[in-house]
């Protein structure tokens, strides 16, 4: 791996830290044998985003892109293996791959081949289970875990990585035990102090203590609530990926400037699950955020998630007053956008911040409006059983699915 301070510079005046690619440094690097790495494809170029979004809802599991693209006769990384599954797909150029046994099997995010940098090396020696060269059009999958290295032939090759982000069992143990650390807190007899004067460097010391310890948390996972540990996993799962940017300006005024005939579009690849009401309220969970909403929505908001796609006075069950509130908290909690919005007066607004956080509309006054439905920001979530789901693109980064 380089430097990242071979390949980087400051941009000049306004732009002095040095965090701006080098051209020039790229060019002697590539002719000296480096290969350039462009990450994160799936997130800038269109074409690879609607790619990824598919194979991820056929799949299930997250997804990345990235591209290397390596100089004639140079081979890019050393054997390794990857904590995810990959799909290698060759572009341009041929690379010939050798592929061997895994030294650990399904490793996890936290066991990278670093950690076992002899094991790597002594199997990537022996008999490879692939030994084969990628042309383009050819396609490539690795199972996370096996060791791999490649060498580009005698021209530039160029490939793509399509990284799969197994949803593992792990990931729900890891779940599991921080709802059991949620929990245990308010058990007192695990809040004690140790006797005065223990000596910690004395493990008999402390035995009974951590037996104890040890007894307590095994009852309070016997407590843990399966349907809580799968919320807690999806909510993990759903913050890996950033949902479409929006346009502030444009949206913040398309909210204060809402008819009937406006048309509202769920924000693409925001992931959306719309719960059963508990009492006089409903939980629509998107993305990252629970928004607390009056039960008397729910018809609307589940009619708007089934068609991705509602005129304001479409809402289902609400009077036009109520329409409206609705749309335009919708729409300033950046849940749904005005595919159309412009701001001030200005072209249609087609380049949106860049982590689709962006300042909050016009602040509606808390209370409630007619109907009943609530003027005011979300609040806390309620945790009924499952509703209405959409899953930002009917498939999106994260492979969520109705």
């Amino acid at each position: 791996m380089v430097d990242a301070k071979r390949f980087t510079t400051s941009g000049g005046a306004g732009a002095e830290i040095a965090d701006q690619v080098s051209s020039d440094s790229v060019l002697r690097l590539f002719a000296d044998g480096s290969t350039v790495v462009l990450q994160g494809l799936h997130r800038l170029w269109p074409p690879l985003i609607g790619f990824a979004d598919q194979l991820a809802a056929d799949l299930g599991h997250p997804t990345q892109v990235n591209a290397y693209i390596t100089p004639p006769s140079s081979r890019g990384f050393s054997a390794h293996y990857d904590v995810h599954d990959v799909f290698v797909l060759q572009v341009a150029g041929e690379k010939h791959w050798r592929i061997h046994e895994p030294v650990l099997t399904e490793p996890l995010r936290s066991q990278p081949w670093t950690d076992r940098p002899a094991e790597v090396a002594a199997a990537a020696a022996g008999e490879p289970v692939i030994d084969a060269v990628l042309r383009p059009g050819d396609a490539l999958y690795l199972p996370r875990g096996y060791l791999h290295a490649a060498t580009a032939l005698g021209e530039i090759s160029a490939h793509l990585t399509v990284g799969v982000h197994a949803v593992t069992r792990w990931s729900a143990a890891e779940a599991a035990l921080d709802l059991v650390r949620t929990l245990a807190v308010d058990d007192a007899d695990l809040r004690r102090a140790l006797p005065l004067g223990v000596d910690l460097a004395d493990p008999a010391a402390v035995r009974d203590d951590v037996a104890t310890v040890v007894e307590a948390l095994k009852s309070w996972l016997d407590r843990v609530d399966p349907d809580e540990v799968a919320d807690r996993l999806r909510a993990r799962t759903w913050s890996q990926v950033r949902p479409e940017p929006v346009a502030p300006l444009a949206q913040s005024a398309a909210a204060a400037s809402l008819t009937g005939e406006t048309v509202l579009r769920l924000r693409p690849r925001l992931r959306c699950v719309l719960r059963e009401p508990v009492g006089d309220r409903v939980a629509l969970v998107a993305g990252r955020r629970t928004h607390d909403l009056p039960a008397s929505t729910r018809p609307a908001l589940a009619a708007l998630l089934a068609a991705g796609e509602l005129k304001v006075g479409d809402l289902t069950g609400l009077d036009a007053a109520d329409q409206l509130t609705l749309a335009r908290r919708l729409v300033t909690e950046s849940v749904a956008v005005v595919p159309d919005a412009v701001a001030g007066g200005g072209r249609p607004a087609e380049d949106a911040g860049s982590d689709g956080a962006g300042p909050r509309g016009p602040a509606e006054s808390a209370g409630a409006g007619p109907g009943g439905v609530d003027r005011a920001g979300p609040g806390g979530a309620h945790g009924a059983g499952a509703g209405g789901v959409h899953d930002g693109r009917r498939g999106d980064s994260l492979g969520t699915a109705r």
